[in-house]
């Protein structure tokens, strides 16, 4: 029998369990800045690691990149799921990778390095033959951001001026990394004082058996697109919103990414792979889903949810073997892939496509979550 003052002692331990366990579960990340080198011209680069429960990410001030994402498996092993260097040289002698890298102010194509905005035409340095790739020659990905540290993670922001790269007006842009419930968000915001065009992205490569463990052909992918924006020879939009069905680009439902890859089907052909802008279902602006992929041998599963209206699939086609990435992995054809949530390639050029407009007085305001959880 129970003595009631027992009882009440009982009581009240359970109250506090279940008061104290829920909030356990959204304890805020802890987060530490340190530094991470300096540039060729002195300037210091920092770096700051968020840790929630068995998650942990690094994130440098050096192109605003994910430097290092550590997730558990299915049995509780964690291993860094992300490719790129162990420290800030390999990063700047590379300009070609992005690994992840915040890519701007416009990621991906932009056809024949020019458009046009309110009746004038800019022209763009052109980088990927005669296209701009990821806003040129020395975009976001090639500069230093200012850090500081924000509840559950880091607040990154870059001012880029007006002609920087090309591009009209004095941009302000912001970016948010937090770690929270099981999940990397990445929160972008921008302003402008003059008309410009805009698009933010992170160009992470995800291997989620962990980097430099062999190859993502076995990896199940899911995106929950109808349409897709297929290309030309030079990875440019046609402009066309063709339909997935029927194609090696319908992921539906989850197929290895190696299954068909290698179908002769002609946009397959022209991207050697998978390097495809698939345009999502839901209303822009609202989070929904990208895609889901499960890695089998380990049971990581990663979610992507985003307010963007498309997601670029890259399966890393460019990777060549020699690029020697950490613990000197060497990162071979297919060694991670991307998906990059986006505006359409080549939008400012494609007057149907969503408008990737920004004006002053606007706020551009676009949230990607990378979720992660394990099957069994």
């Amino acid at each position: 029998m129970v003595r009631p003052s027992m009882q009440s002692k009982i009581l009240n331990c359970v109250f506090l369990w279940l008061i104290l366990v829920p909030l356990a579960s959204h304890l805020e990340a802890k987060v530490t800045k340190s530094d991470f080198g300096n540039m060729p011209d002195g300037t210091k680069v920092e770096i700051y690691t968020l840790e929630e429960g068995a998650i942990k990410a690094r994130v440098m001030t050096y192109g605003a990149r994910l430097v290092s994402l550590e997730v558990p498996d299915r049995k509780g092993k964690v291993a860094d799921i992300v490719l790129g260097y162990e420290s800030l040289a390999g990063y700047t002698a590379d300009p070609k990778s992005y690994f992840g890298s915040i890519v701007g102010r416009y990621g991906n194509r932009i056809a024949h390095a020019t458009f046009s905005l309110d009746g004038k035409r800019y022209q763009l340095p052109a980088n990927d033959g005669v296209n701009t790739l990821h806003g040129g020659i020395k975009g976001f990905d090639k500069l230093v951001w200012q850090g500081h540290e924000i509840p559950h993670g880091v607040e990154l922001t870059l001012v880029s001026k007006d002609g920087d790269q090309g591009f009209p007006g004095t941009l302000t842009a912001r970016v948010r990394y937090t770690l929270e419930a099981h999940a990397l968000k990445i929160e972008y915001f921008a302003t402008t004082d003059k008309d410009t065009v805009l698009n933010l992205t992170n160009h992470s490569y995800f291997n989620l058996a962990g980097e430099g463990q062999g190859d993502i052909l076995s990896h199940l992918m899911m995106i929950p697109a109808d349409r897709f924006t297929p290309v030309d020879s030079g990875l440019i939009p046609t402009g066309e919103l063709a339909p997935v069905a029927g194609t090696p680009l319908d992921f539906h439902h989850p197929t290895a990414i190696g299954a068909r890859i290698n179908d002769g089907n002609e946009q397959m052909k022209l991207g050697g792979g998978y390097d495809h802008n698939y345009v999502l279902n839901g209303k822009m602006g609202v989070l929904q889903q990208a895609a889901r992929v499960v890695e089998p041998t380990t049971g990581r599963v990663l979610t992507v949810e985003t307010t963007q209206p498309g997601v670029q699939f890259y399966s890393g086609n460019f990777l060549d073997g020699t690029l020697h990435g950490k613990q000197g992995h060497v990162y071979n054809k297919h060694s991670g892939f991307c998906l990059e949530t986006q505006h359409f390639p080549d939008s400012p050029n494609h007057p149907k496509f969503p408008t990737s407009e920004l004006k002053p007085g606007q706020t551009y305001h676009e949230v990607t979550v990378f979720g992660f959880s394990t099957a069994p």
